[in-house]
């Protein structure tokens, strides 16, 4: 039994000396072999894989949802997510849908190719083919829609063209906002309307 364990000491003892030499070989051979290629070369690549993993940060299938003061429901989603590189309190999203659901039982519903979205201010900049439908009607389309997730508000800055009950329309700008006095949510249409009236057909 003891020379079982004076053997076992040996080895031990080999071990704790062997174990360092090599790992202070293989680090010698490391280095040695690093010296031989051009740190230049490995610049590029370094710099391709960094970018390359900015752009991929983010998220899939996010969706950011609030309810207003009013009772109105507003839900944002979008196919990726992710912040922008210049300033982490915007998110920049793709293939944005953003549905409203007004207290008054009407919904409205907006896409678009991308939106900006502001973090701490909870606003939303959608931009690129914005479409816009409502249940009572209207159809509608722009280049920018600037929106909140904390109550309801959507307005465009630009021009807005499309359809409603009454007919073909095209104004300057749109605003969806909050009646103060009556609660409810209303559209309105300003600088330089145009309306083609399109009469109802009535059934015989």
């Amino acid at each position: 039994m003891a020379l079982s364990d004076n053997l076992y000491s040996q080895v031990i003892a080999w071990v704790k000396i062997i174990l360092p030499l090599a790992a202070l070989g293989i680090l010698s051979t490391l280095f040695l072999i690093s010296r031989t290629i051009d740190p230049t070369d490995s610049i590029p690549i370094a710099q391709i894989d960094l970018r390359q993993r900015a752009q991929e940060l983010g998220a899939t299938n996010p969706q950011f949802a609030g309810v207003t003061d009013n009772g109105d429901r507003i839900a944002f989603q979008s196919v990726k997510a992710r912040p922008d590189p210049k300033d982490p309190e915007h998110l920049l999203a793709t293939d944005v849908t953003s549905r409203i659901n007004l207290n008054s039982g009407s919904v409205i519903d907006v896409i678009s190719d991308h939106a900006d979205m502001h973090q701490s201010r909870l606003t939303a900049t959608l931009e690129g083919n914005v479409h816009i439908s409502t249940t009572t009607g209207y159809v509608m389309t722009t280049d920018t829609l600037w929106t909140r997730l904390d109550e309801t508000y959507a307005e465009t800055p630009g021009q807005v063209d499309g359809n409603g009950p009454p007919g073909d329309l095209t104004a300057g700008k749109m605003l969806l906002t909050t009646n103060p006095e009556t609660g409810q949510a209303e559209l309105l249409f300003t600088r330089g309307v145009k309306l083609i009236y399109t009469p109802r057909q009535t059934e015989e």
